[in-house]
């Protein structure tokens, strides 16, 4: 059996999140913060900077973010802000903020004017997908790509940026495999190890997360077939989940969780970058495009069987491929983005016949009690079909 090294090292870095983009930062490296799954990621490697994704502290009671944030603002984006009022991010060398939702724009003006690193950058994703909105969106990525440069102190070369383009394409195929694994009856990998290792790769470079992967995968293959074989296989839906332990509970409760719809987990990697001519063409139009994310909005057509048809295809893909037996919906409270379409994803699945649970809960879960009653209650449920 190989030794589980590589696992280790993604549970050290998932305890402690910000170590390697502080290590690199003493070695010379400057570190580029961003929100969501919007800014393209090709561009700060390219340049040799260090992508650093921006997540809260789920074990630290948000203060001083409330002295400028009300208290029915999303928590997750809360948590985020206050960490930066409080210095924990005062190793950013810049910042890069998509018009995800009108929360997280809110916070690129503030982070500007009270705790502004060298560089803070809006970068002005479109809503809507039709032609004019990929022109408009590659003058975007211009606009950001000049704006890194400035930071960088050097100029993007067409060549460095596809060779950064094919880095990160590997990076989320071996991601991609390591959630192949969780279709077989008994997955060898949890799905609470799975976020681990995703939230390890959100502040290191792509190379050295991609060197990380092929261990652990390495790992996962050696281990002992498991017999768990009847457990009831979870698809977990929603916006930001960051944290293993809301998985642990399903997992404890005694479901796989298999599969994922969440801007931590799938929504962020499973599409590549298309090989394009102009590399920022195949960035805008992966980015723009095949991440399917509630802020964006996808052409509705009649009758409504069609229109959730044409909306959630991708999410019946996934229930049929990892053979889903139930859905849980996490919902961050407040996330008005993802509120307004649960009740649509809820009437997809209802439509093929998968059970779904709503949960609308903290960024940092309170009444965890409750929220494991609510699980088992739903295992229980879908458990009584296998």
């Amino acid at each position: 059996m190989v030794q589980a090294l590589g696992m280790q090292r993604v549970e050290d870095l998932y305890h402690d999140r910000t170590r390697r983009a502080q290590e690199l930062r003493t070695q010379g490296r400057k570190v580029v913060g961003y929100f969501c799954c919007y800014p393209p990621v090709e561009l700060l490697s390219a340049l040799d900077l260090v992508p650093y994704r921006i997540q809260g502290d789920v074990d630290q009671q948000v203060q001083a973010g409330d002295e400028y944030l009300e208290t029915m603002t999303c928590s997750f984006v809360r948590s985020c802000f206050d960490l930066a009022l409080t210095g924990k991010y005062d190793f950013l060398d810049g910042l890069v903020v998509p018009h995800s939702c009108d929360t997280v724009q809110r916070i690129y003006d503030m982070w500007r004017g009270l705790c502004p690193p060298d560089l803070v950058h809006f970068l002005n994703v479109p809503h809507m997908v039709q032609p004019s909105s990929f022109d408009f969106f590659k003058q975007e990525l211009l606009r950001l790509q000049s704006a890194l440069e400035d930071l960088a102190g050097k100029k993007l070369e067409p060549e460095t940026l596809r060779q950064a383009v094919d880095a990160h394409n590997e990076n989320r195929a071996l991601l991609r495999r390591l959630y192949e694994l969780r279709k077989s009856d008994a997955p060898p990998i949890a799905g609470s190890e799975v976020l681990k290792v995703i939230v390890a790769g959100m502040g290191m470079p792509v190379a050295e997360h991609n060197a990380l992967m092929r261990q652990i995968i390495a790992e996962v293959l050696s281990r002992p077939t498991c017999e768990n074989v009847n457990r009831p296989r979870v698809m977990l839906c929603g916006s930001e989940i960051d944290n293993a332990t809301f998985i642990r509970m399903l997992e404890e409760a005694g479901a796989d969780v298999v599969v994922d719809d969440l801007c931590t987990g799938t929504r962020s990697f499973w599409a590549n970058v298309p090989t394009t001519s102009d590399p920022l063409d195949g960035i805008a139009f992966r980015y723009l495009n095949d991440i399917n994310c509630p802020r964006t909005y996808r052409s509705q057509s009649q009758p409504r069987a069609a229109d959730l048809e044409n909306r959630f295809s991708f999410l019946g893909r996934f229930a049929h491929d990892f053979r889903v037996d139930g859905v849980v919906l996490c919902i961050i409270r407040f996330c008005d983005t993802h509120e307004l379409e649960a009740p649509d994803v809820i009437d997809y699945f209802s439509s093929k016949g998968i059970p779904t649970l709503h949960l609308e809960e903290e960024y940092r879960l309170a009444n965890i009690g409750q929220i494991k009653t609510r699980l088992e209650a739903f295992l229980e449920t879908i458990g009584g079909n296998l």
